[in-house]
């Protein structure tokens, strides 16, 4: 089981994929949810970042103190938004390093369709 730290420190510099129960349950989809995120800046903030995955930086602050809830927002590659992530379940799958991430992005994740994006967010 992450962290909330432990999480945040190594997306600072990955991309992870990970496993966690869904805050709020859908009647229609499976209790967990997989991501593939990051909070890596030189990856969201390059020109990649911004074209490919539509990285937008956020515009103003959290109404909350998302980690007093054991809250962690990320960047979700597949939604190409915000999304947080409870904690209390997250569980990490795979890192992938900075270096490698675009690589894995062209020749993997551009690849799926969108019917294979949502079936892995689901598995």
């Amino acid at each position: 089981m992450a962290t909330l730290e432990s999480l945040r420190n190594l997306l600072s510099n990955n991309v992870c994929e990970i496993v966690f129960v869904r805050r709020r349950p859908r009647s229609n989809r499976p209790t967990v949810r997989r991501m593939i995120c990051t909070l890596d800046d030189k990856i969201l903030n390059s020109t990649n970042g911004r074209l490919s995955l539509n990285y937008m930086p956020p515009s103003h602050g959290l109404p909350y103190d998302a980690a007093s809830k054991n809250l962690l927002p990320v960047w979700d590659i597949f939604m190409q938004d915000w999304r947080m992530v409870g904690m209390e379940s997250c569980q990490i799958i795979n890192t992938i390093a900075e270096e490698e991430f675009w690589k894995y992005f062209n020749d993997t994740l551009m690849q799926m369709s969108t019917s294979q994006k949502m079936a892995y967010m689901d598995s």
